[in-house]
């Protein structure tokens, strides 16, 4: 069976190696429900414009149904032959209908066509991992209760810094997904808008009605340019570096807690169902998934700079380059996809050991940074304050103490204006109990972002 692509202009058969070569139906097969749902509309604007009969408008709108059918149920063949999901449907709407199911490709263009279905999709694949992304959000906001209390060491440089409440920890990944999620909905807004009407390049010299499918499909707006709407590829890679940015977020996620799951930190236990064994040492429980998460995350990063590359250079306005850019982008998305589906139920069933981590929670000093300002407070200049902890820090390390250890009188030795108020600060809980500003780990602070997040996520 010849492509209905392929016109009285050609003397010769496609070659059979350039079938294989060109087809993307291996691929683009998954833009089945988007495809039939604009030629759905494509179908029905024909119909209010005149151009299809009415008869003819519900011939094709049922026959799409009962291809989308069969496709749904497994029993749909595909051909390679035919080149792509498109001709695929569109013969297979012609071999019920005939002459029929050949108007339905009236005014308008492959090159419109996959743009549309493309947009739908970048549209529908947001919408799906947005919702994911908020019940990962809300995994993490339920954590906050169940670790009510609790403080964590905080690291800069992969060394301990500052004591923070777990509840504030957790908050730290709600607002990451959270600008993931804000820009997945700014990218949703520029896809959302209506493709098909520009034909191959040009728009067309039938009397179509672009509005009234972008009303039918749900589309924002109506691209204005024909012959960019052909060779825009904008949006896809928008979205699969938005994509990419939650990769990142998910691999640094990833990376913490194999760190914090190791026999050296010890400060989380990750739900045996969501870990893997060894083939040879038979005490190991592997974090393969939060490995699988950090790895997976450099194939979506891989899939932007693919489509940034394909995109470089092209002339307006469709080239059939930009074949390749579905497999990019439906590896991307199916992998952020996948990552989020583990991630969700990983985050609910962690445990903190609360022990471990309680009982090296003096260690490192947490409490220096509170006591600088402590100094400060009473008068004394900021690096005047940073030095003069230093030389504290020192010598409560020269003596095996924490900084509550030192005596009133060695604090006094260089600071005369210090007094007994000093240790009010000292020790990682009041240390935590000293801060008050908006955004940080004080009680209060964490406490009213908890129950704003709680607000709104419905968690």
């Amino acid at each position: 069976m010849s492509s209905p692509s392929r016109s009285g202009a050609f003397s010769a058969e496609v070659d059979r190696r350039v079938e294989k070569f060109t087809e993307s139906i291996s691929f683009d097969y998954r833009l089945f429900a988007q495809d039939i749902a604009q030629s759905t509309a494509h179908a029905q604007m024909l119909g209010d414009q005149g151009i299809l009969s009415a008869a003819e408008v519900a011939a094709i709108v049922a026959g799409l149904a009962a291809i989308r059918g069969e496709i749904e149920r497994g029993e749909f063949v595909f051909k390679p032959q035919l080149e792509d999901v498109h001709m695929n449907i569109e013969q297979a709407l012609i071999d019920r209908l005939g002459d029929v199911g050949r108007k339905l490709h009236t005014a308008r263009s492959r090159n419109d066509q996959v743009a549309t279905d493309l947009r739908l999709w970048v549209r529908d694949t947001i919408d799906s991992l947005d919702r994911q992304l908020a019940e990962l959000q809300r995994a993490f906001v339920r954590r906050c209760e169940e670790d009510a209390g609790v403080i964590l060491p905080a690291y800069t440089h992969l060394r301990r810094a500052q004591p923070v409440l777990a509840a504030h920890y957790w908050l730290a990944y709600c607002e990451k997904f959270q600008r993931d999620r804000e820009r997945l909905a700014d990218c949703r807004r520029r896809a959302n808008q209506n493709s098909l009407g520009c034909a191959a390049l040009a728009g067309t010299s039938l009397p179509i009605d672009r509005e009234n499918t972008a009303r039918r499909l749900g589309f924002d707006s109506v691209a204005a340019n024909s012959l960019d709407v052909s060779s825009d590829r904008d949006f896809l890679i928008e979205f699969v570096f938005c994509l990419s940015l939650v990769g990142v977020h998910l691999s640094g996620w990833a990376e913490e807690w194999i760190l914090w799951s190791t026999t050296e930190f010890d400060f989380l236990k990750l739900p045996h169902e969501f870990c893997t064994g060894s083939s040879i040492m038979p005490q190991k429980i592997n974090p393969d998934v939060l490995e699988l998460t950090r790895g997976k995350s450099a194939r979506v990063i891989g899939a932007l700079q693919t489509l940034l590359v394909l995109v470089k250079g092209l002339p307006l306005a469709y080239n059939r380059d930009m074949q390749e850019d579905k497999p990019a982008a439906f590896d991307a998305a199916e992998t952020i996809g996948g990552c989020l589906e583990v991630a969700i139920p990983l985050v609910a069933g962690a445990k903190l050991n609360r022990e471990v981590i309680a009982g090296s929670l003096e260690d490192g000093f947490l409490d220096a940074t509170t006591l600088m300002e402590q100094l400060i407070k009473i008068g004394l200049p900021q690096r005047t304050a940073h030095h003069l902890v230093g030389d504290l820090v020192r010598l409560a390390r020269e003596k095996g103490v924490g900084l509550a250890g030192l005596d009133l009188e060695e604090f006094r030795k260089l600071a005369p204006q210090i007094d007994r108020s000093v240790y009010d600060g000292l020790g990682t809980n009041r240390a935590v109990e000293a801060f008050c500003s908006y955004g940080s780990t004080g009680r209060e602070q964490v406490e009213a972002q908890v129950r704003r997040w709680r607000e709104r996520l419905g968690v």
